[in-house]
């Protein structure tokens, strides 16, 4: 099996044991990157998102959009300004 050499993954943080420049990185000969702590032995495979997951639903795709965006004027006045 063809795979790019391990590398370190500098300031990152295991997510099983916490240690922190301890995650290592490589690729596989399918283009699927793969994580590996070398303290604890955790591993994790990133691949694709799942087909047809669409898009994350936020609070800003979710919102109806019924907020007034006229453009109105603003004026403004000097401060003793009369004409009395």
């Amino acid at each position: 099996m063809a795979r790019s050499p391990k590398r370190f993954i500098a300031g990152a943080v295991c997510p099983r044991c916490a240690a922190m420049d301890r995650l290592t990185m490589f690729t596989d000969d399918d283009g699927v990157q793969h994580r590996e702590c070398v303290s604890c032995g955790f591993t994790d495979t990133q691949g694709d998102p799942p087909p047809d997951s669409g898009e994350l639903q936020t609070r800003v795709n979710k919102r109806k959009n019924e907020d007034d965006h006229t453009v109105k004027q603003v004026v403004f006045f000097k401060a003793g300004d009369s004409d009395d």
